[in-house]
């Protein structure tokens, strides 16, 4: 039913309404081009980066160091193709003076506030390939149309009157740009634009910028882009790369890295940023009739505006005692008589396609989030019985494990008991066994010395 909804409000913007409108955000960052197209109407977005620039200082004075902070603030309300934009920067310059020695100061404040505006000029359509059924390669062949790119027209103000003196170029300025976009295929973008900028003032400049984007899938993408400017006195190069990451509808993340050239100096240029939009949109649709044609609501006639005071109100007075809803009918059987209360049938309006198609979606959404809660709370039940019995399963498993260690280690006590038993008995009886040695050896001793006190006292009498 959803499908049927959508399908049948997209055949009717296609002939009522040209929007620039997308279901997901539609972000300038991290690149410094434009799409020529808005934002769309009800949308208000907020493109911020915060960047640092850094370069060998010149001999004149420069600015080779910058930190600051840039905020894009975009918006459509008049019309679906023209969109209106805030772009300013906060900043923090190093400003540098080299001669023999290099001194320098720093200088914090805005350095950019334009307010612009850019009006989708030209769409070009392309073939749909897909309906192609006759042959392969005409169905994958390339659309030459593709080489025609959507054209958008940007005119701004440029006020620098309150930037700091080093960014001021003569107070109030105007910027025109063209911007174009072809789309090479689903996935691969390239942006061109071409701006005049700070016309009027001693500052003109000519710039130029090329990026080329590339979808790698519905969250991710990179790019690669060119910008030349080209001033009176100088002019500046950068080559950059970046990518970005959709995190939800409304949000984007990405980040840049680039190199510069300016004065034959090389530098470094790198940011990040946040792209957020508050969706306040709401779509228009013109009901049609079975011709073609617009449906319009029919007013209450009210037959009795034309009235005076009095009137108006006796008419109401009597429209208190008037039956509006009921009818009584009197049938008759024979000689019976019988009163029946009926309900008047009401005029009522046909419904439109639109509020049948809104509620039989409504009531699916319904069938389908019950079935989805119930199989929810299945899957919960499942789940939570299944970790209780996880969580019984584990215990009786520990329990096991706690007794298995019990009898390990009582078996291992009675062991060392035993053990321990044994060896004192052996300590004993090897004690025992030295002690008769010993004294037998004593007696072997003792006997001894007996022998050899007999032979002394023979040999004494043998002297005498």
């Amino acid at each position: 039913m959803t499908k049927k909804l959508f399908l049948f409000f997209a055949f009717c913007s296609t002939f009522f309404v040209s929007a620039q409108y997308t279901t997901v955000i539609n972000s300038n960052r991290p690149g410094f081009s434009e799409s020529p197209y808005s934002v769309g109407s009800g949308i208000y977005q907020f493109e911020t980066s915060l960047f640092f620039r850094k370069a060998s200082a010149t001999p004149t004075f420069s600015n080779p160091q910058a930190l600051g902070l840039n905020l894009l603030f975009r918006t459509s309300f008049f019309s679906e193709k023209l969109e209106f934009n805030v772009n300013t920067t906060l900043q923090n310059d190093k400003i540098a003076f080299k001669n023999i020695f290099e001194s320098s100061f720093k200088k914090t404040g805005l350095s950019k506030f334009t307010l612009g505006a850019k009006y989708l000029v030209y769409t070009p359509k392309y073939s749909d390939k897909k309906k192609e059924i006759r042959s392969w390669k005409a169905r994958h062949s390339f659309d030459h149309k593709r080489w025609i790119p959507h054209i958008g027209v940007y005119a701004g103000v440029n006020f620098g009157s309150f930037l700091t003196d080093y960014h001021e170029k003569g107070g109030i300025s105007t910027k025109v740009g063209l911007l174009l976009q072809n789309e090479i295929s689903d996935k691969l973008y390239v942006i061109t634009n071409l701006y005049y900028d700070n016309i009027g003032s001693d500052f003109s400049e000519y710039s130029y910028i090329i990026t080329g984007t590339y979808n790698y899938n519905d969250y991710w993408s990179g790019f690669a882009e060119l910008q030349g400017t080209f001033e009176k006195y100088q002019n500046k190069t950068n080559i950059g790369v970046g990518a970005a990451y959709l995190y939800n509808e409304n949000l984007q993340f990405n980040a840049t890295l680039r190199g510069t050239l300016q004065q034959k100096e090389v530098g470094i240029y790198t940011g990040v940023g946040v792209s957020y939009r508050l969706n306040r949109h709401e779509d228009k649709f013109i009901e049609l009739d079975e011709f073609g044609n617009k449906i319009e609501e029919q007013k209450p006639v009210r037959y009795d505006e034309n009235k005076g005071f009095f009137g108006r109100f006796f008419s109401k007075v009597k429209g208190l005692f008037k039956k509006k809803n009921k009818q009584t009918v009197i049938i008759k059987d024979g000689d019976k008589e019988e009163e029946i209360t009926i309900k008047k049938p009401k005029r009522e309006r046909s419904k439109s396609l639109i509020d049948v198609i809104v509620k039989e979606d409504i009531k699916e959404k319904k069938k389908t989030t019950k079935a989805e809660k119930k199989a929810a709370k299945r899957e919960k039940k499942k789940a939570e019985k299944d970790i209780k019995n996880k969580e019984k399963e584990r215990l009786k498993l520990e329990k096991n494990i706690k007794k298995e260690e019990e009898k390990e280690i009582k078996r291992k006590e009675k062991e060392r008991l035993k053990l321990e038993k044994n060896i004192k008995k052996e300590e004993e009886n090897e004690a025992k066994r030295k002690e008769k040695e010993r004294l037998k050896l004593e007696k072997e001793i003792k006997k001894l010395e007996e022998d050899l006190k007999k032979e002394e006292e023979k040999e004494q009498k043998k002297d005498n």
